[in-house]
């Protein structure tokens, strides 16, 4: 079994070169204050339709410790969480908030440190009342998210590696970076420059 904290190690930017598009978060799911730690952990799935924010609310007593909430939601209108909220989820060991959908209190939550990612703030909470299950399968700024994905977050994005591929993703991680760290600037620039002009000549450029 991969070992999750490992997985900090990791630049979101390397695990979307293995990982490809479809697993990394849109634009919208954002750092909220920054510099933002990288964080990594289990995805923790939470449905919450627009305008309300119960089950939000309900997860942060159920997360396992270093577990990151992921939060489907698409709601522009209404918050989902606030600074108590953040707080005690952070008291918790709640890794972090992956949220598709807004906060408020943002000041509150980057004294405290609290990494959020979401769409943005508004000072307007949602309501609670709309129970939905926890731990099911749920959609996050275009991605698809299973309880036990990992979830790997910093200031370049959000991307999810899927349970089934911890390991192997892993791997050809710490071999990527391995191999990225041993390469001199001017070996990339040289081996860049011969892929990049025989691409060009290959469709005809001249020039």
């Amino acid at each position: 079994m991969a070992d999750v904290d490992a997985f900090t190690d990791i630049p979101t930017t390397t695990l979307a070169d293995l990982l490809g598009r479809e697993q990394v978060m849109d634009i919208g799911i954002r750092p909220l204050w920054g510099p933002v730690p990288r964080v990594a952990g289990p995805a923790f799935t939470v449905r919450c339709p627009p305008g309300d924010n119960l089950m939000l609310h309900a997860a942060i007593h159920r997360a396992d410790p270093g577990s990151v909430v992921v939060v489907e939601s698409g709601d522009l209108d209404y918050a989902l969480a606030g600074g108590n909220v953040c707080a005690v989820a952070q008291r918790r060991g709640v890794a972090a908030f992956v949220a598709d959908g807004l906060i408020r209190d943002l000041a509150e939550v980057r004294e405290m440190r609290f990494p959020v990612f979401a769409r943005g703030v508004i000072p307007i909470p949602g309501r609670k009342s709309a129970v939905r299950p926890l731990g099911e399968r749920v959609r996050c700024g275009g991605v698809a998210v299973d309880a036990g994905d990992v979830v790997v977050a910093d200031e370049e994005g959000v991307v999810v590696v899927p349970a089934a591929r911890l390991e192997e993703t892993l791997t050809a991680a710490r071999a990527k970076l391995a191999k990225e760290a041993g390469e001199t600037l001017d070996a990339w620039e040289s081996a860049h420059r011969a892929r990049i002009d025989k691409i060009l000549a290959d469709q005809g450029f001249e020039g």
